[in-house]
């Protein structure tokens, strides 16, 4: 098989693999959480359950929505699968489109989603929907500062701005990992997942009273197969975020280094146990702490930025 057939093989069993394991991995985490809070909670399998059960179901559109409500989930759903192109999800090397995109690329679709989700929220009419869209907004006007810190202290401490290329990087030199700057990047990246994925402190995926919802609230008025497709998409968005975290920058290594299928096999059983870690982690930390009120995510955002600020002022120190 020529080298270019299997890359693009390969890109297709990312994307298979970010299809099939992202509702297990937000089925475990909400499993999990209930378990520490002894709760029974949920079948694991429960997000697949969820999704089957809402493609069965009719699709109630608002004859007064636009185009921008139609379109949202299918661009919630879409946008995973290509940032998965450009991230190590199961493969050491490069593949076909790992130099389409680098770190920023990545950002920019995830926002393209957000903000379409955003738009649709507020083209429903609902009240609750727009407050959620707005409240959204405020997070994410607060989050784009620390995500651009965030690619610019990790290109700066791995010299690059590509994920693989930072994935070989640290890969390749234990002493790196192990520098303050590293560590701090790392704490920085980990809030910012908290906040963008609206997980506890900032926010409550469980929470149904619409007037506290802020991720919750923009898919209120969605039905049938687009609310599959939104709850799909989100449950693909974590598991991308929570790749970039384990692959990229806590543990890179344990990816495939060839095609051959055995590798890749094994490969796709060692990210599912790094994610298991990671999914443990985010657990213990939502249940450890409590939601804050809204105004004070001002401060826990800020804080990703100065740590991120302080991480740049050590690496440029030479600290470490």
């Amino acid at each position: 098989m020529s080298p270019v057939l299997s890359h693009f093989l390969l890109n297709g069993v990312q994307m298979a693999f970010l299809l099939a394991f992202s509702p297990l991995l937000e089925g475990i985490l909400h499993r999990l959480e209930e378990i520490i809070q002894g709760k029974q909670g949920p079948s694991i399998w429960q997000t697949y359950r969820d999704i089957w059960k809402l493609f069965g179901k009719d699709e109630v559109i608002s004859e007064e929505s636009s185009w921008i409500f139609r379109l949202a989930p299918l661009i919630a759903f879409v946008m995973p699968l290509f940032v998965v192109l450009l991230i190590p999800a199961v493969t050491a090397f490069p593949l076909f489109f790992a130099f389409m995109g680098d770190m920023v690329a990545v950002g920019f679709l995830m926002a393209i989603a957000g903000f379409f989700v955003a738009l649709a929220g507020m083209d429903t009419g609902n009240v609750y929907a727009a407050v959620g869209a707005s409240r959204t907004h405020m997070v994410g006007f607060l989050a784009e500062p620390v995500f651009i810190m965030v690619f610019f202290s990790v290109s700066y401490v791995a010299n690059s701005t590509i994920p693989y290329v930072v994935n070989a990087t640290w890969a390749t030199s234990w002493g790196s990992m192990l520098q303050p700057a590293h560590l701090l990047v790392i704490l920085a990246f980990f809030l910012l997942i908290l906040a963008d994925e609206g997980r506890i402190p900032v926010d409550s995926p469980a929470g149904k009273v619409e007037i506290a919802m802020i991720g919750h609230s923009k898919g209120l008025e969605y039905s049938g197969s687009s609310a599959a497709l939104m709850k799909w998409g989100g449950a693909m968005k974590l598991m991308v975020l929570a790749l970039i975290f384990v692959n990229v920058l806590i543990t890179p290594w344990g990816l495939s280094s060839t095609t051959q299928p055995l590798d890749v096999l094994l490969a796709i059983v060692l990210v599912c146990l790094k994610l298991l870690g990671f999914v443990v982690v985010l657990a213990l930390v939502e249940t450890s702490l409590a939601k804050l009120r809204l105004f004070r995510i001002t401060e826990f955002l800020a804080v990703a930025f100065v740590i991120c600020l302080f991480a740049v002022s050590v690496r440029l120190v030479g600290i470490g």
